[in-house]
């Protein structure tokens, strides 16, 4: 057999091989950037010619290409890279839609005379060299009518360089590698769409049980009004208070369900910022114990702070509504009322706040998704108790954005207690483990 041909059926043994472990890198479970930069790594081992490479995507958003995955780059400084269609290399294979092999480094300055100085500069950044590839090779990824990009492999210093027999073997890389892409980008439309129905679910669900709560004590207030103005009945002055005093109790409950739903739409779209204020959490635990205690004669609320209690810094009208939240779910959770009881401890680093009731208690399934929006816990005895479950969860946001956390303990039959923590120190805040959006919160003008 001829030395050439022992040759050549040598060069398709091999790129047969890298085509297999290619094939088996992108099946890996790995994310698109980390699956791409495998692949890359595969094809330096197998194709002498490519000293530096780069896979770039064409992002309809912004109207440029990316690169996606490189070698033989910076590839932190190339990120910095956008070219527009029709640009150097790569804007010209995706226009024709076929390879281009660009032999010669008069061929390759050619291609690349129209690069904006922006990008050149980052390229010549990015490989540490003003220097342009004396060779390159760079082909279309497209699936059927889809074109996601370029594959760009480039020659640096030689001696090897690019000829007509890898344009095959580089295409077949290409259409694995936008089969891949394909894959990915079928997927993440596939999680959107189940991620819309499963909103829209949600907010379906979401939808009834707000508007069967509204209507309850609008139904109540509409009921009671309506029995007043019966002319035909002389209703006495102590019949005519109590339908007054049930009407004003509806009319509270639908003010704070609706005050809720607001919180925590403005909460969802980043309309709250905190103020930080110097404040003194026993004065604030009294007074919103006495607002809780004018509403209720089933229950005696105390509080219980050490007299040495220090000042923290926090948002006093956010941290009101945490206690109004907690407070009002220990009143409705304990309907045949009891004690609550509202105490404040000192550690180290912060200050932990407890209201324990001595109602009905949650389970231990229910403490998981406690905390989560619109969950409701269910009343063992049936019993149907107002509210958007909205409560809880607002109070989450609020004192995870002041940097502290907030949790539950309860048995049932027992009672409940709600427990958060604040930080003595603003730098604690800084630190600490909310996420970066939910510090924006305050009511928004």
């Amino acid at each position: 057999m001829p030395a050439g041909d022992e040759s050549d059926i040598q060069r398709l043994r091999s790129q047969l091989h890298a085509l297999t472990e290619v094939a088996k890198t992108l099946a890996s479970p790995l994310d698109l950037p980390d699956l791409l930069a495998a692949v890359l790594d595969k094809i330096t081992m197998v194709l002498a010619p490519a000293q530096a490479g780069a896979i770039m995507l064409w992002d309809p958003s912004s109207g440029l290409f990316r690169a996606e995955a490189a070698f033989g780059y910076d590839q932190s400084i190339l990120k910095k890279i956008g070219l527009r269609e029709g640009e150097s290399i790569t804007g010209k294979v995706f226009d024709a839609g076929s390879a281009i092999l660009l032999a010669t480094p008069d061929a390759v300055a050619d291609a690349m005379s129209d690069m904006r100085e922006a990008n050149r500069a980052v390229v010549a950044q990015s490989l540490g060299s003003q220097a342009l590839p004396i060779s390159s090779l760079a082909v279309p990824l497209s699936v059927g009518n889809h074109k996601y990009g370029v594959l760009v492999l480039e020659t640096l210093v030689g001696p090897a360089r690019f000829t007509r027999q890898d344009i095959p073997f580089v295409q077949s890389l290409a259409d694995l590698i936008a089969l891949a892409i394909d894959r990915a980008r079928l997927e993440t439309r596939a999680d959107v769409i189940r991620e819309a129905q499963r909103a829209e679910k949600l907010r379906s669900e979401v939808m009834a049980t707000l508007s069967h709560q509204l209507r309850m004590p609008l139904s109540a207030i509409k009921g009671y009004s309506t029995a007043l103005l019966l002319d035909e009945i002389e209703w006495s002055k102590e019949k005519r208070d109590e339908f007054l005093r049930l009407i004003d109790e509806e009319s509270d409950n639908m003010e704070t369900m609706i005050s809720e739903i607001l919180d925590s739409s403005l909460i969802d779209v980043g309309q709250l910022i905190l103020e930080h204020q110097p404040l003194r959490l026993p004065h604030l635990a009294n007074e919103l114990a006495m607002e809780t205690q004018r509403r209720t004669t089933l229950h005696r609320l105390i509080t219980d702070f050490p007299p040495d209690f220090p000042i923290i810094e926090a948002d006093p009208r956010w941290i009101k509504q945490v206690f109004r939240n907690i407070l009002d779910n220990a009143a409705k959770y304990s309907p045949e009322g009891g004690l609550i009881v509202i105490r404040g401890e000192v550690r180290a680093n912060d200050v932990v706040i407890s209201v324990s009731d001595q109602g009905m208690g949650i389970s231990p399934e229910d403490l998981i998704p406690l905390f989560e929006r619109y969950f409701r816990v269910k009343s063992p005895n049936g019993l149907n108790i107002p509210g958007t479950g909205l409560g809880l969860p607002i109070a989450r946001s609020i004192i995870d954005a002041h940097g502290g956390r907030i949790w539950a303990e309860s048995k049932l039959g027992e009672g409940t207690t709600i427990y958060f923590s604040l930080p003595l120190h603003r730098d604690i805040v800084a630190a600490g483990p909310c996420p970066p959006d939910s510090r924006r919160i305050r009511r928004g003008a």
